[in-house]
């Protein structure tokens, strides 16, 4: 067994891999690809806004990218109705609006990468 240590978009893993087969192939070179040129970033739409932050805020509950929006900033929503579809770790999760309200502000745009605890959406 080899242990290796791999870096992935900033964040290192400690890997541990079991040699099998011949000799010939345990011994085999390893030569690493060349990493890929970075793109640069979509522009991205500023996000919707009714004017103001909301009382209530949304946050997301884990990191992950924003699949759909499913009400507008002034929209009236009620207690469990679905805000936006948040894919993380190739699911979707419904995030849902946690008391009746209106829509104050949506803060995100769909296809946006979010971080857990980012605020999505505000209600008042």
């Amino acid at each position: 067994m080899k242990n290796y240590k791999i870096t992935v978009n900033g964040n290192v893993y400690d890997v541990t891999v079991e040699e099998t087969g011949s000799s010939a192939s345990a011994s085999a070179a390893f030569t690493p690809a060349a990493p890929a040129p970075k793109a640069a970033p979509a522009p991205v739409a500023a996000p919707v806004s009714a004017g103001t932050q909301g009382d209530v805020k949304i946050s997301a509950p884990m990191p992950g990218k924003v699949l759909s929006i499913k009400v507008s900033a002034g929209e009236k929503v009620t207690k469990g109705q679905i805000i936006m579809i948040l894919e993380a770790m190739k699911m979707e999760n419904e995030i849902v609006a946690s008391q009746d309200g209106t829509v104050a502000s949506i803060d995100v745009n769909e296809g946006a990468s979010v971080e857990a605890g980012a605020v999505l959406a505000t209600l008042n």
